[in-house]
């Protein structure tokens, strides 16, 4: 009331089957109105006559979902702005458990600004005792299990894993198994690989490059084209396709072993 602007915010738009009749409005729109329209889950067909009219006057803003593999960076960034920091393994965890949503991360994250001063850096440590994701027992740490072909301790991990289904499901640990070792192929082809060439090219922290270098040496490219053969493979066989009877645990301790030896 008694300002010089309002705002009027569509929401849900995508359900509006005649959404492009606000063309009309939006070619000659009322100087003291600010029109929201959010059009959430897909995207809105640029080539329609609103889109061209709203570029033209207006601000077309496309929010893409951010990849996974710049999920660390978005941590990072994202903390450094509320006056805290992360370390890196710290921030490659919380991406790992949490995926892309980043209500979820923020959510998370915002749990954590409650417990810990200003100013704090965000550790490992922290994040298991304050949400709940084990330091010891994640996907990260399977990926270094597996690098360093240390066959306790992935053993170890998995049978964590298997204890907790719902937290650890195959279907979401093969994706991420997938681009680990893709990665350690993109790094085997890297004409120049230094710390920060490699960085850049696999889309990770130079923190971590010494992890993916010391992983090379572990596997021939001839090995990591047949692991990524067998992630596709049981892929297919969690999703019901010739798995015979066997459980998600059992599949996951095969793929496991046939990846290390």
């Amino acid at each position: 009331m008694m300002a010089s602007h309002q705002v009027v915010i569509v929401k849900e738009a995508q359900e509006i089957k005649t959404i492009d009749e606000l063309s009309a409005y939006a070619d000659k729109p009322l100087s003291s109105t600010i029109l929201v329209i959010c059009y959430k889950y897909k995207k809105y067909d640029k080539r329609k006559s609103l889109a061209k009219i709203v570029e033209k006057k207006g601000v077309f803003f496309d929010s893409a979902k951010t990849r996974d593999e710049k999920m660390p960076a978005w941590i990072t960034e994202h903390v450094g702005k509320e006056g805290y920091s992360i370390s890196p393994k710290a921030a490659a965890i919380m991406a790992d458990y949490l995926g892309n949503d980043l209500s979820k991360v923020v959510n998370e994250l915002s749990k954590l600004y409650i417990s810990i001063p200003k100013g704090s850096q965000i550790t490992d440590k922290i994040i298991e005792d304050n949400i709940g994701i084990s330091k010891d027992y994640n996907i990260f740490e399977l990926q270094n299990a597996l690098g360093t072909r240390n066959i306790v301790k992935a053993n170890r991990i998995i049978a964590y894993f298997a204890s907790n289904p719902k937290d650890n499901p195959l279907i979401k640990t093969i994706p991420l198994l997938y681009n680990y070792y893709i990665k350690l192929l993109i790094y085997h082809y890297l004409p120049d690989k230094s710390n920060k060439e490699a960085a850049a090219a696999l889309s990770i922290s130079p923190f971590f490059v010494s992890d993916y270098q010391s992983a090379a040496r572990n596997y021939s490219i001839e090995k990591l084209k047949q692991i990524v053969g067998l992630l596709r493979e049981y892929d297919l066989k969690n999703k019901g396709i010739d798995n015979g009877s066997a459980n998600e645990n059992d599949l996951t301790k095969e793929l496991i072993f046939k990846i290390l030896h």
